[in-house]
Protein backbone atom coordinates (compact mmCIF):
# COMPACT_ATOMS: atom_id res chain seq x y z
CA UNK A 1 0.00 0.00 0.00
CA UNK A 2 2.50 2.30 0.73
CA UNK A 3 4.88 1.70 -1.89
CA UNK A 4 2.21 2.04 -4.73
CA UNK A 5 0.64 4.72 -3.45
CA UNK A 6 4.33 6.69 -3.29
CA UNK A 7 4.76 6.04 -6.83
CA UNK A 8 1.29 6.89 -7.66
CA UNK A 9 0.29 10.39 -5.78
CA UNK A 10 3.88 11.06 -4.39
CA UNK A 11 4.47 13.12 -7.70
CA UNK A 12 1.08 14.60 -6.90
CA UNK A 13 2.61 15.23 -3.44
CA UNK A 14 6.17 16.54 -4.48
CA UNK A 15 3.97 19.38 -7.06
CA UNK A 16 1.70 20.23 -4.06
CA UNK A 17 4.68 20.46 -1.81
CA UNK A 18 6.83 22.74 -3.95
CA UNK A 19 4.17 25.14 -5.27
CA UNK A 20 2.63 25.14 -1.27
CA UNK A 21 5.94 26.23 -0.08
CA UNK A 22 5.92 29.04 -2.82
CA UNK A 23 2.84 30.17 -2.10
CA UNK A 24 3.49 30.74 1.79
CA UNK A 25 4.95 33.86 0.66
CA UNK A 26 2.83 34.37 -2.26
CA UNK A 27 1.89 38.01 -1.71
CA UNK A 28 5.49 39.28 -0.99
CA UNK A 29 6.88 37.28 -3.82
CA UNK A 30 4.55 38.92 -6.57
CA UNK A 31 5.38 42.35 -5.12
CA UNK A 32 9.16 41.31 -5.50
CA UNK A 33 8.30 39.98 -9.44
CA UNK A 34 6.66 43.16 -9.83
CA UNK A 35 8.20 46.40 -8.13
CA UNK A 36 6.18 48.93 -10.20
CA UNK A 37 3.44 47.80 -7.47
CA UNK A 38 5.24 49.20 -4.97
CA UNK A 39 3.28 52.38 -3.24
CA UNK A 40 5.61 55.51 -3.30
CA UNK A 41 4.94 56.08 0.60
CA UNK A 42 4.85 53.09 3.58
CA UNK A 43 0.81 53.90 4.04
CA UNK A 44 -1.17 51.01 5.97
CA UNK A 45 -4.32 53.44 4.21
CA UNK A 46 -5.76 55.60 2.00
CA UNK A 47 -7.08 59.25 3.18
CA UNK A 48 -10.50 57.80 2.10
CA UNK A 49 -11.63 54.74 0.86
CA UNK A 50 -14.50 56.35 -1.01
CA UNK A 51 -11.80 58.06 -3.27
CA UNK A 52 -10.44 54.37 -3.31
CA UNK A 53 -14.03 53.53 -5.35
CA UNK A 54 -13.83 56.57 -7.13
CA UNK A 55 -10.73 55.80 -8.72
CA UNK A 56 -11.66 52.52 -9.69
CA UNK A 57 -14.70 53.45 -11.44
CA UNK A 58 -12.38 56.25 -13.69
CA UNK A 59 -10.11 53.31 -14.36
CA UNK A 60 -12.91 50.84 -14.85
CA UNK A 61 -16.09 52.46 -15.95
CA UNK A 62 -17.98 49.56 -17.73
CA UNK A 63 -17.56 47.31 -14.43
CA UNK A 64 -20.37 47.35 -12.70
CA UNK A 65 -21.33 45.55 -9.32
CA UNK A 66 -19.56 44.55 -6.21
CA UNK A 67 -15.54 45.51 -5.71
CA UNK A 68 -13.54 43.80 -2.61
CA UNK A 69 -10.78 46.18 -1.41
CA UNK A 70 -8.39 44.64 0.61
CA UNK A 71 -6.94 47.13 3.13
CA UNK A 72 -2.78 46.75 3.43
CA UNK A 73 -1.47 44.18 6.21
CA UNK A 74 1.57 46.02 6.51
CA UNK A 75 3.27 49.38 5.40
CA UNK A 76 4.76 49.19 2.14
CA UNK A 77 1.91 47.67 0.32
CA UNK A 78 -0.16 48.57 -2.17
CA UNK A 79 -4.21 48.00 -1.71
CA UNK A 80 -5.19 45.02 -3.85
CA UNK A 81 -9.09 45.24 -5.01
CA UNK A 82 -10.75 42.25 -6.65
CA UNK A 83 -13.67 42.35 -9.68
CA UNK A 84 -15.03 39.17 -8.85
CA UNK A 85 -17.14 38.91 -12.32
CA UNK A 86 -15.16 40.19 -15.06
CA UNK A 87 -16.77 39.17 -18.65
CA UNK A 88 -13.19 38.32 -19.77
CA UNK A 89 -12.97 35.07 -17.56
CA UNK A 90 -17.06 34.46 -17.45
CA UNK A 91 -16.15 30.51 -18.09
CA UNK A 92 -13.72 29.99 -14.71
CA UNK A 93 -14.53 28.93 -11.51
CA UNK A 94 -12.29 31.67 -10.05
CA UNK A 95 -10.22 34.14 -12.32
CA UNK A 96 -11.63 38.01 -10.45
CA UNK A 97 -9.14 41.05 -12.03
CA UNK A 98 -7.11 41.64 -9.61
CA UNK A 99 -6.21 46.02 -9.16
CA UNK A 100 -3.60 47.57 -7.28
CA UNK A 101 -3.48 51.18 -5.98
CA UNK A 102 -1.27 53.28 -4.14
CA UNK A 103 -2.46 54.44 -1.43
CA UNK A 104 -0.75 57.26 -1.05
CA UNK A 105 -1.76 58.78 -4.57
CA UNK A 106 -4.53 56.78 -5.24
CA UNK A 107 -3.15 55.34 -8.62
CA UNK A 108 -4.47 52.59 -10.15
CA UNK A 109 -1.76 50.64 -11.44
CA UNK A 110 -1.85 46.77 -12.63
CA UNK A 111 -5.13 45.25 -13.69
CA UNK A 112 -4.54 41.63 -14.01
CA UNK A 113 -6.67 39.06 -14.50
CA UNK A 114 -6.09 35.91 -11.79
CA UNK A 115 -4.31 32.82 -13.17
CA UNK A 116 -2.58 35.80 -16.26
CA UNK A 117 0.66 36.34 -13.73
CA UNK A 118 2.81 34.12 -11.69
CA UNK A 119 1.90 33.69 -8.64
CA UNK A 120 -1.70 33.29 -9.48
CA UNK A 121 -0.83 30.78 -12.01
CA UNK A 122 1.33 28.77 -9.17
CA UNK A 123 -2.01 29.16 -6.80
CA UNK A 124 -3.93 27.25 -9.35
CA UNK A 125 -1.75 25.07 -10.15
CA UNK A 126 -1.59 24.11 -6.38
CA UNK A 127 -5.34 24.57 -6.09
CA UNK A 128 -7.01 22.75 -8.87
CA UNK A 129 -3.96 21.52 -10.50
CA UNK A 130 -4.78 24.16 -13.48
CA UNK A 131 -8.07 21.97 -14.21
CA UNK A 132 -10.65 24.06 -12.94
CA UNK A 133 -13.61 22.39 -10.65
CA UNK A 134 -12.50 18.87 -11.60
CA UNK A 135 -9.18 19.36 -10.78
CA UNK A 136 -9.99 20.66 -6.82
CA UNK A 137 -11.39 17.34 -6.80
CA UNK A 138 -8.25 15.46 -7.87
CA UNK A 139 -6.47 17.78 -5.43
CA UNK A 140 -9.01 16.40 -2.46
CA UNK A 141 -8.76 12.40 -3.64
CA UNK A 142 -4.60 12.90 -3.30
CA UNK A 143 -4.52 14.61 -0.01
CA UNK A 144 -7.26 11.72 1.73
CA UNK A 145 -4.74 8.90 0.17
CA UNK A 146 -2.02 10.85 1.24
CA UNK A 147 -3.08 10.36 4.92
CA UNK A 148 -3.31 6.65 4.22
CA UNK A 149 0.31 6.37 2.91
CA UNK A 150 1.40 8.42 6.16
CA UNK A 151 -0.06 6.03 8.37
CA UNK A 152 1.19 3.08 6.35
CA UNK A 153 4.68 4.44 6.38
CA UNK A 154 4.79 4.86 10.55
CA UNK A 155 3.45 1.61 10.93
CA UNK A 156 5.93 0.62 8.69
CA UNK A 157 9.02 2.49 10.42
CA UNK A 158 7.70 1.89 14.18
CA UNK A 159 10.63 0.47 16.13
CA UNK A 160 10.35 -1.45 19.27
CA UNK A 161 11.16 0.90 22.51
CA UNK A 162 14.80 0.46 23.25
CA UNK A 163 15.69 1.09 19.28
CA UNK A 164 13.32 3.96 18.88
CA UNK A 165 16.04 7.01 19.84
CA UNK A 166 18.60 4.93 17.23
CA UNK A 167 15.51 5.53 14.62
CA UNK A 168 15.33 9.44 15.13
CA UNK A 169 18.59 9.66 13.99
CA UNK A 170 20.97 9.23 11.10
CA UNK A 171 23.15 6.69 11.29
CA UNK A 172 26.92 7.91 10.93
CA UNK A 173 29.37 5.99 8.71
CA UNK A 174 26.27 4.30 6.87
CA UNK A 175 26.69 2.51 3.87
CA UNK A 176 24.69 4.84 1.01
CA UNK A 177 22.04 2.53 0.87
CA UNK A 178 21.22 2.93 4.83
CA UNK A 179 21.73 7.09 4.47
CA UNK A 180 18.81 7.07 1.76
CA UNK A 181 16.47 5.13 4.19
CA UNK A 182 17.49 6.80 6.90
CA UNK A 183 16.64 10.13 4.75
CA UNK A 184 13.59 8.81 3.68
CA UNK A 185 12.25 7.86 7.09
CA UNK A 186 13.43 10.55 8.63
CA UNK A 187 12.24 13.12 6.38
CA UNK A 188 8.65 11.39 6.87
CA UNK A 189 8.57 10.93 10.52
CA UNK A 190 9.22 14.75 11.74
CA UNK A 191 7.50 15.91 8.67
CA UNK A 192 4.30 13.87 9.53
CA UNK A 193 2.23 15.99 11.90
CA UNK A 194 2.46 18.40 9.81
CA UNK A 195 1.78 16.49 6.58
CA UNK A 196 -1.11 15.17 7.81
CA UNK A 197 -2.51 18.60 9.12
CA UNK A 198 -1.64 20.11 5.26
CA UNK A 199 -3.51 17.22 3.69
CA UNK A 200 -6.75 17.28 5.50
CA UNK A 201 -7.02 21.04 5.35
CA UNK A 202 -5.62 21.08 2.02
CA UNK A 203 -8.73 18.43 0.83
CA UNK A 204 -11.37 19.89 3.13
CA UNK A 205 -10.98 23.10 1.62
CA UNK A 206 -11.17 21.75 -2.05
CA UNK A 207 -13.92 19.87 -1.04
CA UNK A 208 -15.91 21.43 1.60
CA UNK A 209 -19.36 19.97 0.35
CA UNK A 210 -17.73 16.71 1.95
CA UNK A 211 -16.89 17.81 4.89
CA UNK A 212 -19.51 20.52 5.94
CA UNK A 213 -22.33 17.79 6.42
CA UNK A 214 -20.30 16.34 8.90
CA UNK A 215 -18.81 18.96 10.52
CA UNK A 216 -23.03 20.48 10.52
CA UNK A 217 -24.04 17.30 12.05
CA UNK A 218 -21.86 18.00 14.70
CA UNK A 219 -22.01 21.48 15.17
CA UNK A 220 -24.80 23.33 12.94
CA UNK A 221 -23.03 25.74 11.14
CA UNK A 222 -24.14 29.00 10.23
CA UNK A 223 -26.73 29.34 7.60
CA UNK A 224 -25.14 31.57 4.31
CA UNK A 225 -25.54 35.16 4.76
CA UNK A 226 -28.12 37.16 2.59
CA UNK A 227 -28.84 40.41 3.14
CA UNK A 228 -30.41 43.41 1.40
CA UNK A 229 -30.70 47.05 1.41
CA UNK A 230 -34.01 49.06 1.66
CA UNK A 231 -33.85 51.93 -1.25
CA UNK A 232 -34.74 55.03 0.06
CA UNK A 233 -36.59 57.55 -3.02
CA UNK A 234 -35.02 60.31 -0.88
CA UNK A 235 -31.65 59.42 0.27
CA UNK A 236 -28.62 59.06 -1.74
CA UNK A 237 -26.63 55.82 -1.06
CA UNK A 238 -23.85 56.07 1.75
CA UNK A 239 -20.10 56.48 1.52
CA UNK A 240 -17.83 53.87 1.59
CA UNK A 241 -16.12 55.71 4.50
CA UNK A 242 -19.51 56.05 6.16
CA UNK A 243 -19.70 52.42 5.90
CA UNK A 244 -16.63 51.31 7.96
CA UNK A 245 -17.80 53.64 10.49
CA UNK A 246 -21.35 52.04 11.12
CA UNK A 247 -18.99 48.53 11.02
CA UNK A 248 -16.04 50.15 13.58
CA UNK A 249 -19.19 51.21 16.29
CA UNK A 250 -20.48 47.63 16.53
CA UNK A 251 -16.10 46.63 16.35
CA UNK A 252 -14.01 49.27 17.93
CA UNK A 253 -11.10 47.03 18.68
CA UNK A 254 -10.98 45.55 15.22
CA UNK A 255 -8.79 45.97 12.50
CA UNK A 256 -10.34 47.07 9.37
CA UNK A 257 -9.33 43.87 6.19
CA UNK A 258 -11.72 43.82 3.54
CA UNK A 259 -14.55 46.20 2.37
CA UNK A 260 -16.98 44.56 -0.54
CA UNK A 261 -19.32 47.16 -2.08
CA UNK A 262 -23.17 46.95 -2.89
CA UNK A 263 -23.71 44.60 -5.95
CA UNK A 264 -26.50 46.68 -7.29
CA UNK A 265 -29.60 48.61 -5.62
CA UNK A 266 -30.54 46.29 -3.15
CA UNK A 267 -27.78 45.29 -2.08
CA UNK A 268 -25.41 46.01 1.23
CA UNK A 269 -21.71 47.00 2.47
CA UNK A 270 -19.63 44.30 3.99
CA UNK A 271 -16.94 44.83 5.97
CA UNK A 272 -14.64 42.48 7.17
CA UNK A 273 -12.41 42.80 10.17
CA UNK A 274 -10.09 41.34 12.13
CA UNK A 275 -10.58 40.62 15.99
CA UNK A 276 -7.24 39.79 17.94
CA UNK A 277 -7.86 35.69 18.99
CA UNK A 278 -8.86 35.06 15.27
CA UNK A 279 -6.55 32.90 13.87
CA UNK A 280 -6.76 34.21 10.53
CA UNK A 281 -5.53 38.09 10.02
CA UNK A 282 -5.84 38.42 6.06
CA UNK A 283 -9.24 36.49 6.05
CA UNK A 284 -10.52 36.66 9.19
CA UNK A 285 -14.24 35.70 9.38
CA UNK A 286 -15.94 39.07 11.69
CA UNK A 287 -18.65 40.79 9.27
CA UNK A 288 -20.81 43.44 9.60
CA UNK A 289 -23.38 43.70 6.89
CA UNK A 290 -24.14 47.78 6.38
CA UNK A 291 -27.46 49.04 4.82
CA UNK A 292 -26.11 51.34 1.57
CA UNK A 293 -28.71 54.00 2.44
CA UNK A 294 -30.13 54.09 6.02
CA UNK A 295 -26.19 53.38 6.64
CA UNK A 296 -27.37 51.14 9.67
CA UNK A 297 -26.49 47.96 10.49
CA UNK A 298 -28.42 45.07 8.90
CA UNK A 299 -26.48 42.47 10.19
CA UNK A 300 -22.64 41.27 12.08
CA UNK A 301 -20.96 38.01 12.87
CA UNK A 302 -18.24 38.08 15.97
CA UNK A 303 -15.98 35.13 14.99
CA UNK A 304 -15.26 34.93 18.36
CA UNK A 305 -18.42 34.01 19.63
CA UNK A 306 -18.77 30.97 16.76
CA UNK A 307 -19.82 27.81 17.35
CA UNK A 308 -17.61 24.82 17.36
CA UNK A 309 -18.31 23.78 13.84
CA UNK A 310 -17.61 27.16 12.31
CA UNK A 311 -14.69 27.97 14.25
CA UNK A 312 -13.12 24.80 12.47
CA UNK A 313 -13.47 25.92 9.22
CA UNK A 314 -12.38 29.33 10.23
CA UNK A 315 -9.47 27.57 10.99
CA UNK A 316 -8.77 25.99 7.96
CA UNK A 317 -6.86 28.18 5.63
CA UNK A 318 -4.73 29.78 8.48
CA UNK A 319 -3.44 26.51 9.28
CA UNK A 320 -2.78 25.43 5.72
CA UNK A 321 -0.95 28.71 5.28
CA UNK A 322 0.46 28.69 8.43
CA UNK A 323 -0.33 31.96 9.12
CA UNK A 324 -2.21 30.92 12.40
CA UNK A 325 1.15 30.33 13.84
CA UNK A 326 2.26 33.74 12.85
CA UNK A 327 6.11 33.69 11.25
CA UNK A 328 6.91 30.74 12.80
CA UNK A 329 4.23 28.49 11.37
CA UNK A 330 4.84 30.24 7.71
CA UNK A 331 7.72 28.95 8.06
CA UNK A 332 7.42 25.45 9.07
CA UNK A 333 5.19 25.15 6.17
CA UNK A 334 7.42 26.44 4.11
CA UNK A 335 10.24 23.82 5.42
CA UNK A 336 7.53 21.16 4.89
CA UNK A 337 6.41 21.95 1.40
CA UNK A 338 10.40 21.04 0.75
CA UNK A 339 10.26 17.75 2.00
CA UNK A 340 7.96 15.88 -0.44
CA UNK A 341 9.94 15.75 -3.52
CA UNK A 342 13.39 14.51 -0.61
CA UNK A 343 10.13 11.88 0.21
CA UNK A 344 9.67 10.93 -3.35
CA UNK A 345 12.88 10.60 -4.92
CA UNK A 346 14.46 8.51 -1.75
CA UNK A 347 11.38 6.34 -1.61
CA UNK A 348 11.79 5.79 -5.14
CA UNK A 349 15.71 5.30 -5.08
CA UNK A 350 14.96 2.66 -2.26
CA UNK A 351 12.45 1.18 -3.81
CA UNK A 352 15.06 0.38 -6.61
CA UNK A 353 17.73 -0.79 -4.41
CA UNK A 354 15.16 -3.46 -2.80
CA UNK A 355 14.05 -4.66 -6.14
CA UNK A 356 17.87 -4.88 -7.46
CA UNK A 357 18.35 -7.38 -4.65
CA UNK A 358 15.57 -9.01 -5.53
CA UNK A 359 16.60 -9.82 -9.00
CA UNK A 360 19.82 -10.77 -7.79
CA UNK A 361 18.73 -13.08 -5.35
CA UNK A 362 16.20 -14.47 -7.76
CA UNK A 363 19.53 -14.94 -10.16
CA UNK A 364 21.21 -16.42 -7.85
CA UNK A 365 18.53 -19.12 -6.66
CA UNK A 366 17.98 -19.58 -10.81
CA UNK A 367 21.95 -20.51 -11.07
CA UNK A 368 21.94 -22.85 -7.96
CA UNK A 369 18.84 -24.62 -9.36
CA UNK A 370 20.58 -24.67 -12.80
CA UNK A 371 24.10 -26.23 -11.27
CA UNK A 372 21.76 -28.39 -9.30
CA UNK A 373 19.95 -30.05 -12.23
CA UNK A 374 23.20 -30.06 -14.21
CA UNK A 375 24.90 -32.13 -11.73
CA UNK A 376 21.81 -34.55 -11.35
CA UNK A 377 21.65 -35.23 -15.38
CA UNK A 378 25.96 -36.02 -14.95
CA UNK A 379 25.20 -38.55 -12.22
Amino acid sequence: MHLWLGLSVGCVFALLGLTGAILVFYVEIDQGLNPELAPTQPLTAPSSYQAVLDALHRAHPDRHGAWRIEAPLEPGRPIMVRYYRPAETAGLAFSPLMVSIDPATLTVGASRFWGDFAMTWIYDLHYSLLLDRTGRTVVAVVGLCLLVSFGSGVFLWWPSAARLRGALTMKRNASGARRIYDLHTLSGVYGVIVFAMLALTGAMLDEPTWFNPVIHQMSPLRPPDTHFSTPLADRDPITVDAAIAAAMKRFPDAELRWIETPADISGVFRINLYQPGEPGRRFPKTNVWVDQFSGSVVASRDALQDAAGDTVLAWLHPLHSGEAFGMTGRIIVLVSGLLPPVLLVTGFLRWRQKRRVRMQKSARLERSSGDSLGGIVRR
